[in-house]
């Protein structure tokens, strides 16, 4: 007799809390603004701020997105038994659930300033409007690309009450990032995606979806290292960016042949590339 999962079991599986990648994914490069926006360390408050925030704001995502979805993960085999799609969670529990986590990442925003609680609203616009991107969009993932980097503006309001242009410019490098991560996402489920017309920057890109993939890492990479070095971080950061593109190597590898299982590893092991490059900005700051 098989036991049916417990209300708490089935939210924990909506907001992907066993998988932590994806908040991970959303973290570095939030924490790594804040270092540049406060030109070191900026702090405990920040710090748990957006520590909490991420990891709230990418669960009430997957809220979102698995209810936008549903009708499309049903023919997909990696998603057909998420909570909602299987009729586990209904859409009512989810969209509760996604605005309570929503409305306590606000809570946390409200002890900035000003200027963060506005362009939080920009924020939660985007994320919202991802998941219905797949519709109409050849490349949806530019547009998780801006959902997924807003932390880097809101980290330089938070330390300075404006976002200027350096910001932009880390924003447009780590937007490279998630079009490389994303895009071995998608070679995941290329095939289910093109049997039941989804839009996704694999399909889109066709044959050249390794070679754009690395491109892309090499742009995010030389973005932030450009950035960094103008900053004078030093040798440390050199290394954390050196570690970074020994990474992307080794993606290449695992993509290559754009098997399931090479390009789902490449995606889910992203987080310690950017990691290694939020370690060596902390590191380098720290040892200017």
């Amino acid at each position: 007799m098989t036991v049916a999962p417990s209300r708490l079991a089935l939210y924990l599986d909506l907001i992907r809390w066993n998988r932590p990648a994806g908040w991970l994914l959303l973290l570095w490069p939030s924490l790594g603004a804040l270092w540049f926006a406060a030109d070191g360390w900026p702090g405990w408050h920040l710090i748990v701020v957006f520590v909490l925030g991420t990891i709230l704001m990418r669960s009430a995502g997957c809220c979102v997105n698995d209810v936008a979805d549903r009708d499309f993960d049903r023919h997909v085999k990696r998603t057909a038994q998420r909570p909602v799609t299987s009729g586990a969670v209904s859409v009512r529990e989810a969209l509760a659930l996604g605005a309570v986590l929503a409305l306590c990442a606000f809570g946390l925003v409200l002890s900035t300033n000003r200027v963060t609680v506005l362009w939080s609203f920009a924020a939660l616009a985007i994320t919202l409007a991802y998941p219905f991107a797949k519709r109409y969009v050849s490349v949806p993932q530019a547009v998780l690309g801006i959902a997924f980097s807003f932390g880097i503006p809101m980290a330089f309001a938070a330390v300075r009450a404006d976002v200027p242009a350096l910001a932009w410019w880390l924003l447009a490098g780590n937007l490279f990032w998630v079009l490389a991560y994303d895009t071995e996402y998608a070679m995941v489920d290329r095939d289910d995606d093109l049997r039941i017309g989804m839009k996704t920057s694999a399909i889109t890109f066709g044959r050249f979806d390794v070679a754009i993939v690395m491109a892309c890492y090499a742009m995010f990479l030389a973005i932030w290292a450009g950035i960094g070095a103008g900053r004078g971080l030093g040798w440390a950061f050199a290394a954390g960016i050196a570690i970074a593109a020994a990474q992307a190597a080794w993606h290449w590898r695992l993509i290559r042949d754009r098997t399931r299982e090479g390009c789902f590893k490449a995606f889910r092991l992203n987080h310690w590339l950017g990691f290694a490059v939020f370690a060596g900005v902390a590191l380098g700051y720290a040892l200017r």
